[in-house]
């Protein structure tokens, strides 16, 4: 009877084991690096007891047709304004430019930033592309996600949404975070990228 008991005990840690170890299967390099940054207790956005339970992410499977292939056309000039966030915070940005596409066998033009706070010599290529599609509130964040973006100097972007993510402020209502001007909307299912965040 002793025995049956110490049985039943180590098949209950290692089944609990398990599933605290669960696999996740199919990820991309994207991905798993967004997903170590949200457990790294230095980087995560998430409240401390979602950061403990936190497996993974739940995404999008990878879609090469979400990988294209855009024109950046510059703004003749600097358009500097305070972009609305979801606190009383308002940020700095330029409106850089448009990024004119195809995706779905349909022509599309977006509005690209650059985030005056953050500008360095070693973002000086980087672009901020806010955007809102027809699956947010249904299998994505309701208010839209960001994807990061950088340009060279032949003017082509390749914008991959399957790096789009939420903004932080989805996780934490500790952060302060852009709201995606109503202008960058795509009519039509961006399914790839990272999905709602379900606590």
């Amino acid at each position: 009877m002793k025995n049956f008991v110490v049985l039943i005990i180590i098949y209950t840690v290692l089944l609990s084991c398990k599933e605290q170890k669960r696999y996740i299967p199919n990820l991309t390099e994207f991905q798993k690096e967004l997903n170590a940054s949200f457990k790294d207790v230095t980087k995560s956005p998430l409240a401390k007891n979602d950061r403990q339970n936190f497996v993974s992410l739940d995404f999008f499977d990878f879609d090469s047709s979400y990988v294209v292939k855009a024109v950046l056309i510059p703004s003749s000039k600097d358009s500097i304004f305070n972009m609305k966030t979801n606190t009383d915070r308002m940020h700095s940005y330029n409106k850089y430019g448009k990024i004119k596409f195809k995706l779905n066998e349909n022509y599309f033009e977006l509005n690209v930033y650059k985030d005056n706070e953050l500008i360095t010599d070693q973002t000086d290529d980087e672009l901020f592309l806010p955007f809102y599609d027809n699956t947010n509130g249904i299998t994505t964040y309701s208010g839209g996600r960001y994807i990061d973006l950088k340009f060279s100097k032949d003017s082509i972007i390749y914008i991959d949404f399957n790096k789009a993510y939420n903004p932080y402020c989805v996780y934490n209502y500790k952060f302060s975070c852009p709201i995606v001007p109503s202008e960058n909307y795509l009519e039509l299912d961006i399914r790839a990228g990272v999905k709602d965040f379900k606590k």
